[in-house]
């Protein structure tokens, strides 16, 4: 018991670590999407659309003053001029004012979001109401920066637990579990998690579909995995409906090449596996199905947001032979700057090593990496912040990267028996 206290406490240092550094950042993260997802959740906690758009315009203003008066404090020529934070928030406050005043004087009044952009556009963050309503109680209780901060800090920090128990589950040593936990906080994963955006939660919720198919891989299968990953899959649906779809399809994919595998081997194909990929499948398909009966823009409005500048431009008369062209200039360009700064592409060839070594496991967190990939491939946008859109391929090297150490690693650190620490056990291959 007093073991087991001591890992939990270890867990949670390096949780609280992570938090503590986050306070060096509290404003200056927003994007121009958090004025959507603010507003939104603004408008759930009863807020009228002037109401939600005096708070979501204040951060986001205050962010963007923030971030100019720091460029300016480092930079070579203007370092020494006067504190610009006034003018940009006066700006800031002028500019989207006079773009909402004008949308709302149009009778752009209807949903949730504020009308910050053309009505086809905002219609794409109405599909997403599991983020704002994520942030609700905390902009309601802390306000809207503190609120904002905490959501993001719980969300990024929770995610990198999450990886710590998807590793004891597999019966990986403490320490290499806390490796993969601190990992997921110094990688992209963290910082892209503590954006005021779907991603961090993204990557939870994935990541406790992850820790279900951990739960269901081993050696004497639990039955709340399968819980965690149907949970995790409907969770997804509120929070972006397209990333539902890609993980259902994946583990259905993933656990149809374990089964394959497994019968040309001459075993059987495993029950777990099976129901894996028929829970992936089925949470696929009622994702396309519930889309469009709740009348989600569809993958052709997302076309035409992508190509025509958020529906800024004309929409295209060509829109797919035009997106496949974009498609191949993308990857080849991508290609181009991964070789010139190979890291990640090694920290993903690193991990699917470390994967691979768990073949039923690795198969499903292969899967869910690779929502990380086709998110990025439906918007072959290359100057998009940070590659957030990708992001959640690095959970791969997260979660593969101990696993590659584990030989290293077992022989020098006891392990504990079944029942003890995370209630680690062996996992069936």
């Amino acid at each position: 018991m007093r073991r087991r206290t001591g890992v939990r406490t270890r867990v949670l240092l390096l949780a609280l670590l992570f938090a503590l550094l986050q306070l060096a950042n509290v404003t200056g993260r927003d994007t121009p999407d958090t004025k959507n997802y603010l507003s939104y959740a603004l408008s759930l906690s009863g807020e009228d659309k002037r109401g939600a758009a005096a708070g979501a315009i204040e951060h986001y203003c205050a962010s963007r003053a923030s971030s100019a008066k720091r460029a300016q404090s480092v930079h070579v020529v203007r370092f020494h001029r006067a504190d610009p934070t006034a003018r940009v928030t006066a700006e800031c406050r002028e500019r989207e004012w006079r773009n909402v005043e004008r949308r709302l004087r149009a009778g752009q009044t209807g949903g949730h979001t504020v009308p910050f952009m053309p009505e086809r556009f905002m219609r794409i963050f109405e599909a997403r109401p599991g983020y704002p309503a994520f942030l609700v109680p905390f902009v309601t209780v802390l306000g809207v920066t503190w609120g904002v901060w905490t959501a993001s800090v719980l969300v990024a920090a929770a995610g990198g637990v999450l990886v710590f128990l998807i590793l004891r589950t597999l019966a990986l040593p403490v320490p290499l579990a806390l490796t993969g936990q601190a990992l997921y906080y110094v990688l992209p994963c963290g910082a892209v998690a503590m954006r005021p955006m779907t991603e961090g939660l993204l990557m939870a919720l994935t990541l406790a579909a992850v820790w279900g198919c951990a739960l269901v891989s081993r050696a004497a299968p639990e039955r709340r995995g399968y819980w965690l990953v149907a949970g995790a899959l409907a969770l997804l649906f509120t929070v972006k409906h397209s990333q539902a779809l890609f993980l259902g399809g994946c583990l259905a994919v993933a656990g149809a090449a374990v089964a394959l595998r497994r019968v040309r081997r001459g075993e059987a194909p495993g029950r777990g596996v099976l129901r894996l990929a028929g829970a992936g499948l089925c949470a696929a398909l009622a994702t396309v199905a519930l889309a469009r009966l709740l009348h989600y823009p569809s993958e052709s409005e997302s076309l035409q947001d992508l190509l025509a500048d958020h529906f800024a431009r004309p929409d295209r008369e060509r829109p797919w032979p035009e997106f496949f062209q974009l498609q191949g200039n993308f990857w080849t360009e991508w290609s181009r700057r991964q070789l010139r700064e190979p890291l990640f592409v090694a920290a993903l060839a690193a991990g699917a090593w470390g994967a691979l070594r768990r073949p039923a496991f690795g198969a499903f967190l292969i899967a869910a990496a690779a929502t990380g990939i086709l998110t990025q491939a439906g918007h072959p946008d290359i100057n998009i912040w940070g590659g957030r859109l990708i992001v959640l391929a690095w959970l791969l090297p997260v979660v593969g990267l101990p696993l590659l150490l584990e030989p290293v690693v077992r022989g020098r650190v006891a392990v504990p028996a079944q029942g003890q620490v995370g209630r680690a056990a062996p996992a069936a291959n």
